[in-house]
């Protein structure tokens, strides 16, 4: 699929180590979303038009902070559509990811996107992740799935605990999150994603941190 570089400048504005196979990935991956989309709705109407700011980008502010080794195990819990771990999947494109959702439809759009973007890192799982067993992770992202008191009960007995290195859960979340996190009793990192990307969007959004 030729590259659509007016779309990607909001992308490689920040971003500026991508392959050219990456940037066809990104490139891919409005087309997919806008057809799958019209089958199964897994992103807003109003989100649709814009998805390299609200959900391409978004996804990638995680990559902004981390770096992550080849062969790093990454779990996206409630994946939903396939953010964030579908970008963050092209980024890293020697990490392995598993996608879990508990909507199989969801998982669907998942697969045709890393089909038809050639997206090869990426496996889904009809779960919920309470119910993972038997393999551990280094890191747990998520993105608007639950409060975080719910995520860490969930992520923490799928992650494994690595002396002095700061795995365990990423997620994005937005809004005020002071009783949220109260009430998770957890004492994050967090990180205003406004300091990484200079858009108007994301004031207001963070990124938050869990060691496990």
């Amino acid at each position: 699929m030729e590259s659509t570089p007016e779309k990607l400048e909001l992308i490689t504005k920040y971003f500026a180590d991508f392959t050219e196979q990456q940037l066809q990935q990104l490139a891919a991956l409005e087309g997919a979303y806008k057809e799958w989309n019209a089958k199964i709705n897994v992103i807003s109407r109003k989100d649709i038009d814009h998805i390299y700011l609200h959900h391409v980008l978004h996804s990638l502010s995680i990559a902004a902070i981390v770096e992550w080794e080849k062969g790093t195990q990454v779990i996206d819990i409630g994946c939903g559509g396939g953010f964030p771990c579908v970008p963050m999947a092209i980024f890293f494109p020697e990490v392995q990811f598993l996608a879990v959702d508990s909507i199989a439809k969801k998982l669907k759009v998942v697969d045709a996107v890393c089909e038809v973007a050639g997206i090869k890192n990426i496996t889904t799982k009809h779960a919920r992740v309470e119910d993972i067993k038997n393999k551990k992770f280094d890191y747990a992202v998520s993105r608007a799935v639950a409060p975080l008191k719910d995520l860490w009960k969930w992520a923490n007995p799928v992650l494994v605990k690595k002396p002095n290195q700061p795995n365990g859960l990423i997620c994005l979340k937005g809004g005020d999150l002071h009783q949220e996190i109260f009430e998770s009793g957890t004492r994050p990192k967090m990180m205003p994603i406004y300091d990484i990307f200079k858009e108007d969007y994301f004031k207001e959004k963070f990124i938050i941190q869990v060691k496990k």
